[in-house]
C-alpha cells in the first residue's frame, strides 16, 4: 500500500533557513504598474535656436569673486535651511533601511524558565506537584513571506523617498547658492550707487561753497543759492537712503549664510558692476529633466507613489507568515543540554480578510490617486522650469538691449549737463535748466548701475534655472541599497 512520506524534519537551523528560502522564491516580484516617464508637457524649445546643451559649469567656475566664493563656502557650511535637508536625507535613509529590513527576518536568540505548582485536581497523577520547564535556542518570529511583492514595493517606495529627498537637498543647495550670489551683488549694487552719490554730494558741496561766495559778493541771486542748496539736500538724502538699504541688504545675506559676516564698502573708485559670468547653452528641454534637482525629486516622488500601489494591490492577496524555533527544552535546568533535549517549532500560517469594510479597495484607490497626483506635481515642475529658463533668457536679452540704451542716454545727460551749466555761466539761459539737467543726470547714473545689476541676476537666474551644477557632497548610499532595474 501507498503511502506519502512522512514530512522532513528540519534537523538544524540553516535547514529551516533553507526551507523558508525555498517558499520565498516565487515572491519579491512587485505588483506595482510598470513606470513610464510621462513626455514632456512643454514645448521643444525655448524660442531660441535649438542647441545640445554643454555642460554647465561648477558654481566655483561660474561665480569667481573670491569674496563671493568664500560667502558661497560660508553658507554651505552654516545654513540652517540647508542643514534642515540634509537631515531629512538621513531620516528617509533611516526609513529605507526599516523597510529592506522588514523583508529579512528576525533571527532571535530566546530563553526562558518556568516554575509552577499544579493543584492536586488538576495535576495527572491526582497529586499535588511543582512542574518546572527550561528553554533555550534561536526562533524566527512570524516572518512575512513577500509572496506578492508587498514588502518589495514598500521597500521599492521608501528608495525612491529616500532619492527624492536628496534630490531636494540638492535643489535647495542650489537655491541656496544663486540666493547668496544675488545678496552679495544686491550689496555690491548698493556700494556703487552709495560710490556715486557721495562723488555727487562732493560736487554739489563745492558748488554749494561756490554759489554761496558769489552770493556774498554779490554776482549772483538768493534764488540759484538756495537752488544749488536744494540739490545738495537731495544728494545728502539720497546717500543715507542707500546707506540704510545697504545695512538691510546686508543683513539679509547674513542670514543667508548663516553668521555675522563682514563685508566691507567698495571704495569711490570701484569699478562698474560688470562681472564676466560665463555664457550659459540652454540646449533643449529634455537636458532639465537630469539636470534640475527639483524635475529629479519630483520623478522620485512619482516612482514611489507608483511602487505603493503594487503594496495596495498585494493586499488584496492572502499573507503567508512564518513563525519557527530550533533550540534544548527539558525539564531540569541541568538537563538543558543533555542528549535528547532538543526541540523544534517550525508553524507557518496563512490570513487572508474576508471582511474589512472596503479597506483595502480605498487604500488601492488612495494610493492610485496619489501617483495622479504625481504625475501632476511632476507636469507641472517641468513647466515650472522650462518658463524659469524662458523668462531668463527672454530677460538677459531684453536687458541687454536697455543697457545699451541706458549708456547712451548716460551720455547724452552729461553732455546736456555741461551744456547747460555753459548756457548758465554765459547767461543764456536760467539756472533751473542746470538743476533739472543735474537731477536728471543723477537718475540716470543711478539707473544704469541697476540695470548692469539685472542683467546679472538674469544670467544667475538662467544658471539656476538650468539646474546648475552645486557639487555638494551627498550623504553617501548605504552600500546596502538595492537599485531596482529600470521598468521600460
Amino acid at each position: 500500500m501507498f503511502q506519502p512520506a512522512p514530512f522532513a524534519r528540519p534537523r538544524t537551523a540553516a535547514t529551516v533557513a533553507a526551507l523558508a528560502a525555498a517558499m520565498l522564491l516565487p515572491g519579491c516580484r512587485s505588483m506595482a504598474p510598470q513606470y513610464g516617464r510621462p513626455p514632456l508637457p512643454v514645448a521643444t524649445d525655448y524660442g531660441v535656436p535649438a542647441t545640445a546643451a554643454a555642460a554647465l559649469p561648477e558654481w566655483r567656475g561660474y561665480f569667481s569673486t573670491p569674496v563671493l566664493q568664500a560667502l558661497i563656502l560660508e553658507a554651505l557650511a552654516q545654513n540652517r535651511d540647508l542643514r534642515i535637508a540634509a537631515l531629512r536625507v538621513e531620516q528617509a535613509r533611516a526609513a529605507y533601511g526599516i523597510e529592506r529590513a522588514a523583508r529579512l527576518p528576525l533571527l532571535a536568540a530566546q530563553a526562558s524558565g518556568q516554575r509552577q505548582q499544579v493543584p492536586a485536581d488538576l495535576s495527572l497523577t491526582r497529586r499535588e506537584m511543582i512542574a518546572s520547564q527550561y528553554q533555550a535556542g534561536l526562533g524566527v518570529s512570524a516572518w512575512e513571506i513577500d509572496l506578492w511583492g508587498r514588502l518589495t514595493s514598500l521597500r521599492d517606495a521608501a528608495l525612491q523617498d529616500y532619492l527624492a529627498s536628496d534630490a531636494a537637498r540638492r535643489a535647495i543647495t542650489m537655491a541656496l547658492i544663486t540666493h547668496v550670489a544675488e545678496g552679495y551683488f544686491d550689496v555690491r549694487e548698493i556700494d556703487q550707487r552709495i560710490a556715486l552719490a557721495r562723488r555727487t554730494l562732493a560736487t554739489r558741496q563745492e558748488s554749494y561753497r561756490i554759489y554761496s561766495r558769489r552770493v556774498a559778493v554779490g554776482s549772483t541771486s538768493r534764488l540759484n543759492l538756495t537752488q544749488v542748496e536744494t540739490l545738495l539736500l537731495q544728494a545728502q538724502a539720497l546717500t543715507s537712503q542707500l546707506q540704510q538699504e545697504r545695512d538691510r541688504k546686508r543683513h539679509a545675506l547674513q542670514l543667508l549664510v548663516g553668521s555675522a559676516t563682514a563685508l566691507a564698502p567698495l571704495d569711490a573708485e570701484a569699478g562698474d558692476l560688470v562681472d564676466t559670468l560665463p555664457a550659459l547653452v540652454p540646449g533643449l528641454p529634455s537636458a532639465l529633466l537630469e539636470r534640475r534637482a527639483d524635475i529629479v525629486a519630483a520623478e522620485h516622488q512619482l516612482q514611489s507613489a507608483n511602487a505603493s500601489i503594487g503594496a495596495a494591490r498585494a493586499a488584496f492577496f492572502p499573507q503567508l507568515s512564518l513563525t519557527a524555533a530550533l533550540g534544548t527544552a527539558s525539564a531540569e535546568l541541568g538537563g538543558l543540554f543533555a542528549g535528547g533535549s532538543r526541540s523544534w517549532t517550525f508553524a507557518p500560517s496563512i490570513t487572508l480578510p474576508l471582511f474589512d469594510g472596503d479597506r483595502r479597495r480605498q487604500n488601492l484607490s488612495l494610493t492610485e490617486a496619489r501617483r495622479d497626483s504625481a504625475i501632476a506635481n511632476y507636469e507641472k515642475t517641468i513647466q515650472d522650469a522650462f518658463r524659469d529658463v524662458a523668462d531668463a533668457l527672454s530677460a538677459q536679452a531684453w536687458l541687454s538691449q536697455q543697457l545699451a540704451i541706458a549708456e547712451r542716454a548716460l551720455q547724452v545727460q552729461r553732455e546736456r549737463a555741461r551744456l547747460s551749466q555753459l548756457r548758465y555761466d554765459s547767461g543764456a539761459a536760467a539756472f533751473l535748466d542746470v538743476l533739472d539737467a543735474q537731477r536728471d543726470l543723477l537718475s540716470a547714473e543711478q539707473q544704469l548701475i541697476q540695470l548692469r545689476r539685472a542683467l546679472l541676476g538674469a544670467g544667475i537666474a538662467l544658471y539656476s534655472a538650468l539646474g546648475g551644477d552645486p557639487v555638494v557632497a551627498a550623504p553617501p548610499l548605504a552600500a546596502f541599497i538595492y537599485l531596482p532595474p529600470p521598468r521600460t
